[in-house]
């Protein structure tokens, strides 16, 4: 059988750098840690991107800069930007997504990631298809109950 195939866009690579005082926030960055534990232990296959990458390089803070882009090492694949992602995300914006986010999704559902984890509510309330987007606390959810 194979791994899942997962792909962490930005914002749940930031989450453990958030206020932990919310609950939320505070489970979401356990399950992302989690996964990321997962992704170590080989039991999930990460996907990386340009677009990780481009967003990545603009985080102003250099130490967790370091640390996300230490997990591009860890990626079973690494997508660059080609004519079937760009217009992949061209299609996602049609949805109201923006660029980075479209282009992110797109990303993953090029390089046949099952699912699509983010933080982010406003992409988990859009209609995406390919690819099932969900927040990593549900996703561990479904994972522990496999």
């Amino acid at each position: 059988m194979s791994k899942i195939k997962i792909y962490l866009d930005n914002c749940c690579f930031n989450r453990p750098y958030d206020n932990q005082n919310n609950l939320l926030i505070y489970l979401e960055t356990e399950a992302k840690l989690f996964v990321q534990d997962l992704i170590l232990k080989k039991e999930l296959e990460l996907i990386w991107s340009f677009v990780l990458d481009y967003e990545n390089n603009d985080n102003p803070f250099e130490e967790r800069k370091k640390s996300i882009s230490e997990w591009k090492s860890l990626a079973a694949t690494d997508c660059d930007l080609c004519d079937e992602i760009a217009d992949g995300a061209r299609d996602l914006m049609m949805l109201g997504l923006k660029q980075k986010d479209a282009s992110h999704i797109a990303c993953a559902i090029y390089a046949k990631a099952d699912y699509f984890l983010t933080t982010d509510k406003k992409i988990l309330n859009k209609p995406v298809t390919g690819i099932e987007t969900i927040n990593p606390v549900e996703f561990v959810r479904r994972f522990l109950d496999e």
